[in-house]
């Protein structure tokens, strides 16, 4: 009840605008406007800060040539926008722009849009949802961070229960150490030689570039791995030389843990948007949390499975107490991330942001009945210590009766009674908890590369586009015919049921714009038995359309697209299209 108050308050409580993750608020020009005379500039403002890349702007004419600009730059003074000259002769047309820039939380954003000069026109441009993601890149990116954020949990959180909770038996916890260390060091290598091809959107094998990475070590993402890897560095040389965790000791590794998360909260959402100076603590004291609990948990499951010596209740105590107050600390802190990153009720279920959230939120409550299931194996484990123990002080009677068996010896701390039932059930639900935290874990890690709500409900109320040019549908369809190839660009604009205009572009094999005897262009709905519908596209120069195209149904049509190339030799090619409401 208390938490529901506190989400309620701080969800109503209202706050400045902006957010963390990059949203664009507007171009200039306007996306699709129509200028008298070329402009001076192309200038982009964003919801936050921006870091530019070298090809942060690419701009086409309307032959689908890129235009000669000067270097991106921040307008003076504005850290949020970002802007390109352009030639003083740029010429008159449709130009399409596509940019890339770097938000103040790390992730790279992009998008397109387009400008008319003179008067619209065609154009061949291909750009046409500003998308320039390598799939390889950004998959092999996303594998690692998630290797990452589970490496850093198990070290910090295996250090941590070795330190608060003082297992007599440490032996078995020196393997997740050394995993997690190796499996943190080589993570971090790895993403810093992989973070200036994702930022760029090229290729993996782009990554060795040197000029990249000396781009990417200036950075504040790539100082921030490096910090890490510096940290990590110095607890390994803490790790070689400890023996034992004296106040010192245990003072350092606080220390390094705290650094290590740090590294991930300055380079993260926290780093951006509104209240820094209270998010940084907020995410910092949230990571530590989650690596002490969840790591922890790792810890205490290798210990029940492979100590010598069966577990005292002493240690499993100890761990309950930890984990409690880590649950506190992830409550507290992340019923404020949630309202940094929402804003709002709507954002909830209108972004992806807040779906995301609402799959963590379930995940937490199962994670929290598998801890209310533990602590109640931990209660048992104490109880049946106590009664063993009682059991066992059967005291001698008074002169020392014939026969009567002496008194066994106290147990000590590292001496335990649990029968084994106990032991089991402790160990299938600390089991559980682990499962559904790696689950908790990998959502954790989408919810840091997702645009949050409030971002995204800004650059909506702006009326900026930053997904591109969504008002076309665009369909390359690659033809053969004898010794004839190449394909042709069809825009379907708006691309929806009703009225649409129909721009078709023939290229050569060779990539160059090419001239055809007769083009056909049909469309087929055979869900509906409707069509062909004749599209009566003519040659109007450099490409073949319509502007009264009609399509009465939403749906998968398909479309046939028939090239004669001579007399004799011509192909027709099938392509599914979707047109929408």
């Amino acid at each position: 009840m208390l938490l529901g108050t506190m989400l309620v308050l701080l969800l109503l409580g209202g706050a400045g605008p902006a957010s963390a993750h990059a949203a664009l608020r507007s171009t200039d020009p306007a996306d699709g406007s129509v200028l008298k005379s070329a402009p001076e500039y192309v200038t982009l403002t964003f919801t936050e800060s921006v870091a530019l890349l070298d090809d942060s702007f690419r701009v086409y004419d309307p032959a689908n040539h890129r235009v000669r600009t000067g270097e991106p730059q921040h307008a003076p003074g504005s850290s949020d926008t970002a802007r390109i000259s352009l030639p003083g002769k740029l010429g008159t047309g449709t130009f399409t722009v596509a940019w890339r820039v770097v938000s103040a939380d790390s992730h790279p954003v992009s998008g397109a849009f387009t400008f008319s000069v003179g008067k619209p026109s065609a154009t061949t441009a291909t750009v046409t949802d500003g998308s320039t993601e390598d799939p390889t890149t950004v998959g092999l990116y996303n594998i690692v961070r998630y290797v990452a954020y589970g490496a850093g949990a198990l070290l910090i959180g295996t250090l941590a229960f070795l330190a608060l909770c003082r297992p007599p038996d440490s032996g078995p916890l020196r393997r997740p150490v050394v995993t997690g260390w190796w499996a943190l060091f080589g993570a971090t290598v790895v993403l810093l030689v992989l973070r200036a091809p994702y930022e760029e959107g090229t290729g993996p094998t782009t990554a060795f570039d040197v000029a990249a990475l000396a781009r990417t070590a200036t950075g504040r993402p790539g100082l921030a791995l490096l910090a890490r890897l510096a940290l990590l560095l110095v607890a390994a040389i803490l790790l070689l030389r400890v023996r034992r965790w004296s106040r010192p000791a245990l003072t350092a590794a606080g220390v390094l843990s705290v650094g290590l998360a740090l590294t991930w909260a300055a380079a993260e959402h926290a780093s951006a948007g509104i209240q820094v100076p209270v998010a940084m603590p907020s995410s910092l004291l949230h990571l530590l949390a989650m690596a002490v609990w969840l790591g922890g948990l790792t810890a205490l499951l290798t210990t029940l499975h492979r100590a010598a010596e069966p577990v005292p209740p002493a240690v499993v105590t100890r761990f309950s107490r930890l984990a409690f107050a880590s649950v506190t600390v992830l409550v507290v802190t992340g019923v404020y991330q949630s309202w940094r990153g929402l804003g709002s009720w709507n954002a909830l279920t209108d972004t992806s942001y807040g779906r995301l959230l609402i799959a963590k939120l379930g995940a937490v409550a199962l994670l929290l009945a598998a801890a209310g299931w533990s602590r109640r194996w931990t209660a048992r484990l104490v109880a049946a210590r106590v009664t063993g123990a009682v059991r066992q002080r059967v005291p001698e009677p008074v002169g020392g009766a014939p026969g009567t068996p002496p008194a066994p010896p106290e147990p000590s701390d590292a001496t335990s009674f649990e029968p084994d039932p106990v032991r089991r059930g402790l160990r299938r639900s600390v089991l559980a908890e682990v499962m559904v935290g790696v689950a908790v874990l990998v959502i954790t890690t989408f919810l840091t590369g997702t645009l949050p709500g409030r971002a995204a409900a800004e650059a909506a109320e702006s009326g900026a586009v930053a997904t591109g040019i969504p008002a076309a549908s665009v369909t390359m369809v690659p033809f053969r015919v004898g010794n004839h190839g190449g394909k042709v660009q069809i825009t379907l604009d708006p691309g929806r049921v009703g009225r649409n205009s129909v721009e078709a572009v023939v290229f050569g094999p060779d990539g160059g714009l090419a001239t055809v005897p007769e083009l056909r262009l049909s469309f087929t709905l055979p869900a509906q038995k409707i069509g062909p519908l004749d599209a009566k596209i003519t040659d109007r120069g450099g490409y073949w359309g319509t502007a009264s195209l009609n399509l009465p149904i939403p749906g998968t049509w398909t479309m046939n697209v028939t090239v004669r190339v001579s007399d004799l030799d011509q192909v027709t090619v099938s392509k599914p299209v979707r047109i929408v409401r």
